[in-house]
Order: C-alpha cells, then sequence, then structure tokens
C-alpha cells in the first residue's frame, strides 16, 4: 500500500516538473521569436547596406561630399540634390519629422544635426529600432572635422573623409591668407539682410550662420545685436556699411542679378548707402546659411574674401592715383 501512494505521489510530481518545463521552454522560445521580430539597434548591418535617411542641408552635403549617395534613401526639404539623385524621397523638414512617414521607408539609420527633431519623433524611432544619430553644429573647424569623421565611419569612407578634410584645409588656410591681409588694410564692415517676400528685409546679427561667414573673411559684423532682427531703414543707414551682403529663403533668386531683387522696393533709402552706390552688393546661396560651419559657408567665404582682397586692392590703386594736394 505504501508503494503505490508513493509511486503514485512520484508519477505527480514528476508530471508538474514536466509541465513546468514544457511551459518554460514555451516561454523562452516565445520570448526569443518577439525578441528576433524587433529589430536591434545594435544590429551589425554592413556599410554598404545601411538604409540611410539623411536630415538637414548641412548633413547631407557631407554624406555626399564622402561618396554616401548609394545608402541614401530620403532626404529633408531642406536638402538640396543634384538631378542625377532626383529619385531619393523627400521627407519634410528637418525639424519637423514625421515618425509614420521615415518609418514607412524602412531606415537603418536616421542621421541629422543636433536641431533635428521633434524629440518625440526622435524616441519613436529609436523604440522602434531606427539608430539616431544627432551631430552637433559646426562652428569651427575642429567640429566640421569631427562630424566628417563620424559620417565616414558610420559609412566606412575614411579614404574619402581624407580627401575632403585635405580640400577644406586647403580652402581654410586661403581664408586665412585673406584674411590676414584683411585685416592690415582696414576695417571692412558688412551688412547682411535677408529678403523675406511680402515682409520687411532682416538683419544679420551675431551668432548667425551669416555672421560666421562674415567672421571667417576678417571683416566685420555691422550688426553688433545678436541673430536675426528687422531694423529700420534709418537704422541701416546709420550702420554705414562698406560691403552688403543678400540672401534669400527662395532658391530660385539664388541666380538673379542684384539689381532685378526687390530690395529697394521695400527699403528705398538704401540706396543712400555708399555701399549701394559703389555696387558693393553680393548675393549669398541659402544653402550656405544652413547648418552653421558647413561646406557651402566655407565655399562663399572663399569667394567673398577674395572679392573683398580685390575691393582693397582697387581703393588703393585709386588711392595712389589721386594727385597730392
Amino acid at each position: 500500500m505504501f508503494n503505490i501512494t508513493l509511486f503514485k505521489i512520484t508519477s505527480s510530481l514528476l508530471l508538474s516538473l514536466s509541465a513546468a518545463l514544457l511551459l518554460t521552454s514555451s516561454l523562452t522560445i516565445s520570448a526569443h521569436a518577439a525578441e528576433q521580430l524587433q529589430p536591434s539597434q545594435q544590429a551589425d548591418i554592413p556599410a554598404q547596406n545601411i538604409r540611410l535617411i539623411s536630415a538637414g542641408a548641412g548633413i547631407t552635403e557631407l554624406v555626399l561630399s564622402l561618396k554616401g549617395e548609394n545608402n541614401l534613401i530620403a532626404v529633408d526639404a531642406s536638402s538640396q540634390l543634384p538631378k542625377s539623385l532626383s529619385h531619393i524621397k523627400q521627407v519634410g523638414y528637418h525639424r519637423m519629422l514625421s515618425a509614420e512617414g521615415l518609418l514607412s521607408l524602412q531606415p537603418d539609420v536616421v542621421l541629422g544635426s543636433d536641431v533635428m527633431g521633434p524629440a518625440n519623433t526622435l524616441t519613436l524611432l529609436r523604440s522602434a529600432g531606427v539608430k539616431v544619430i544627432s551631430l552637433p553644429t559646426a562652428t569651427n573647424k575642429n567640429e566640421l572635422f569631427d562630424n566628417i569623421d563620424a559620417i565616414s565611419t558610420l559609412l566606412t569612407k575614411t579614404s574619402h573623409a581624407k580627401e575632403l578634410k585635405n580640400h577644406l584645409s586647403a580652402q581654410l588656410d586661403t581664408i586665412t591668407q585673406n584674411r590676414n591681409q584683411i585685416s592690415k588694410a582696414r576695417p571692412i564692415k558688412v551688412l547682411f539682410m535677408l529678403l523675406q517676400p511680402g515682409r520687411p528685409a532682416k538683419v544679420g546679427g551675431m551668432n548667425t550662420a551669416a555672421d560666421i561667414i562674415i567672421q571667417l573673411t576678417g571683416a566685420q559684423n555691422s550688426a553688433t545685436f545678436s541673430g536675426y532682427k528687422t531694423v529700420s531703414q534709418e537704422g541701416i543707414l546709420s550702420m554705414q556699411p562698406d560691403i552688403i551682403l543678400i540672401s534669400s529663403r527662395n532658391e530660385s533668386t539664388e541666380k538673379q542679378d542684384i539689381n532685378s531683387l526687390p530690395l529697394l522696393a521695400n527699403m528705398p533709402l538704401v540706396a543712400n548707402l555708399a555701399a549701394y552706390q559703389n555696387k558693393h552688393v553680393f548675393m549669398i546661396p541659402p544653402k550656405a546659411l544652413i547648418g552653421g560651419l558647413g561646406l557651402s559657408a566655407i565655399d562663399e567665404a572663399e569667394i567673398l574674401s577674395n572679392k573683398f582682397i580685390s575691393l582693397i586692392n582697387q581703393e588703393l590703386l585709386e588711392n595712389s592715383q589721386e594727385p597730392e594736394k
């Protein structure tokens, strides 16, 4: 009787243990399957297979300069692409991205600047397993080169990064030489105005993309305030700039002649400035003003510094030809 009872207890325990093992095994398998269904942020994806969305004009410039166009599946509205890449999709403005729109493209990486957002979109992307990389907006050479290294590491474009940095170093050396020559001559005061259709122009002060370009050339910003502000015509006259720089948010104005722009229509007193009368008015392409110190900003700084040197040399020549009193 005792043996029979012991057998029943033992059998019952074994059955319970087996059931528990089966349940544990089932749960483990289910958890593993669920984990496999979720994309891993740590997944080791070969660089050539990375599906990349670039958000920000300056970031996209760097990706293209590093020959990363084959990775691009989409860019934001501020980015400019050559006609050969017109097939690449556009996903809206880099500050107002939609998680649903981005996820529908099945990206592996979303790459942008530190102003990319909004924050809840980036959180949703990360929770869906998309790697989100926000690079700091560069304001100097070291920061720009750090961003180049970060992108080249992501896409394994180190040889292209070396070439790009060498090219930029040569450009910056030229700009530095021009800046030294300009500083030895006389201070050049520069006024930057951003034209806005149907609204007064805004003047670019300190800590703006326009100011970065002005400072690179060695000139002085006529506006001593910070950021972009609307300034009265009388206020602009009081600044007495030697050079006027103009830009517009409208890309179509980039190739227009300065005289065809509606500057005087909205601000007729500007015609009284010596800079305007001497035709020292230059256009800056909008892409040079997006994303801090970028490739377009350096290109523009080099062009402008060469123009400033030419103006200084012209002044020196005219002064030498004036008859002595």
